[in-house]
């Protein structure tokens, strides 16, 4: 999850935008989430591990730390991460989730799969630049050490399927796709009006994202996240695990395995026979491409049998850690980036009939998980109500598409969505938690420079506190 640099920055959320073991209840029949060994896990498990889940009360309280955004204060001080954990533990979250590979790709924890961050771009007080990181020392070890130390869990996020940043402004690039020139057939093919064209080709394609349906670029993100679990985590959540857009990926390869999911050894008018060049998203008003659903399907059947894998990855080296993914909470358009979250129960066929076929609901993976973060990134005129496009209501339809099969945490963007971008409100702030927490599973707050930025600490703790004095 990326902050777009230039505004601090504004995101309309469109139909291409851009999800936990069992849960129990106690006698006052709040749930709560179980940080014990997930599900049926018998793989490996760290014995070393910190367990704070005993001295947390209540639901989680989740907060998102984005890598870009918050570099300038972390990237070179301790001093700062032990400062701000500070608050965010005296302001009643229990969580936080560190963003330790940013869309450019490079990584924030130590693996020799990919080279280590060395700058970050952002926005500043003289206009979007890079800060450089000077420290050797950890940066993600150092996240673990303070939050352990004040009794938060720490969670680790990557952007997955990422390879390198074309940045606005002149200011150049990054990433292994502009680093390594064999790397080129990674990334993504999009499919436009004037034919298929590497993403690396196309200038107006900032981030640069991989192809989910390669194999070498599978194998790479496991190694990532096979590294990643060796530290000390409680949790370890997937962003961007998805195709980039609706027009992605077109390569020879997804090709390829498109076919050997249809059966068939050829195929007419490719890539027409799926979805229009140039098509962002239908109003299905008009006769679909004879493959479009099947197409639907196998590109969430991808997803799915990747989070599979990626699963396997994590729990092989620590049964212990909780395996999450963080979604948009916009079901009804994330098709379009070939990602189903929802519970296999849920018969999306049936609701969503115009690009799901009978097939589509097998791919769902909330089975998968043991956690899911939904973005209710929702106005903040529209913090109640039991619809899309209102927080309250972006968590409950959550909840109930998921099942049961994982928990669901869900809640704000509070820099971006429309009214939040200039602050000012804090009084939003501590409805959302009240409209988010109590939906479902818990709350998640996307992103920490925003709560600094506003001085939204007292709402928060006003929020959390209403909360928790409902909880017996």
């Amino acid at each position: 999850m990326r902050i777009s640099p230039f505004f601090r920055f504004f995101l309309i959320f469109t139909v291409v935008s851009f999800l936990f073991s069992s849960c129990g209840k106690d006698d006052d029949g709040i749930p709560e989430w179980n940080f014990g060994p997930s599900k049926s896990d018998t793989t490996k498990t760290d014995t070393t591990k910190s367990d704070t889940s005993s001295a947390i009360i209540g639901k989680p309280r989740f907060i998102w730390i984005d890598a870009c955004a918050n570099f300038p204060d972390y990237a070179n001080s301790k001093e700062n991460i032990k400062r701000d954990l500070a608050k965010v533990k005296d302001a009643g979250f229990t969580d936080i989730i560190v963003d330790v590979r940013p869309s450019m790709g490079d990584v924030l924890f130590q693996t020799s799969a990919v080279d280590q961050v060395k700058k970050l771009d952002y926005w500043s007080n003289t206009g979007y630049t890079f800060f450089e990181r000077t420290a050797t020392w950890d940066y993600l070890q150092a996240f673990i050490d303070a939050g352990h130390s004040l009794g938060l869990r720490v969670n680790a996020a990557i952007n997955t399927f990422v390879g390198g940043n074309l940045y606005p402004y002149g200011l150049g690039q990054q990433g292994i796709l502009f680093r390594d020139s064999s790397k080129k057939d990674w990334a993504s093919v999009v499919s436009t009006t004037g034919g298929r064209v590497n993403e690396m080709d196309l200038s107006d394609y900032d981030t640069k994202f991989l192809n989910p349906a390669n194999n070498d670029v599978q194998a790479f993100v496991l190694q990532l996240l096979t590294d990643l679990a060796k530290y000390n985590l409680d949790g370890i959540y997937l962003d961007r695990c998805r195709f980039d857009n609706f027009n992605a990926d077109f390569s020879d390869v997804t090709k390829a395995k498109f076919m050997s999911y249809l059966g068939v050894s050829s195929l007419s008018n490719w890539p027409s026979c799926v979805i229009v060049p140039g098509t962002s998203a239908y109003d299905f008003s008009s006769t679909m491409p004879v493959y479009f659903k099947q197409w639907m399907a196998f590109r969430v059947k991808v997803i799915h049998d990747f989070i599979v894998k990626a699963r396997s990855a994590v729990k092989t080296v620590n049964s212990k850690i909780k395996f999450g993914v963080y979604v948009g909470a916009w079901y009804s358009t994330y098709y379009t980036v070939g990602v189903n979250w929802a519970s296999p129960r849920y018969r999306t066929d049936l609701y969503f009939p115009e690009w799901a076929n009978t097939d589509y609901h097998k791919y769902g993976f909330a089975d998968q998980l043991d956690q899911l973060l939904v973005g209710a990134y929702a106005s903040t005129s529209d913090v109640y109500g039991s619809d899309e496009w209102t927080m309250q209501g972006f968590c409950s339809l959550a909840k109930s598409k998921v099942m049961g099969d994982a928990l669901v945490a869900g809640g704000p963007d509070v820099g971006n969505p429309t009214g939040f971008t200039n602050g000012g409100q804090g009084a939003v702030v501590t409805q959302s938690i009240d409209a988010c927490i109590n939906a479902c599973d818990g709350y998640f707050l996307f992103d920490l420079i925003h709560v600094k930025d506003y001085n939204y600490w007292p709402y928060l703790t006003t929020g959390f506190n209403k909360y928790l004095s409902t909880v017996k």
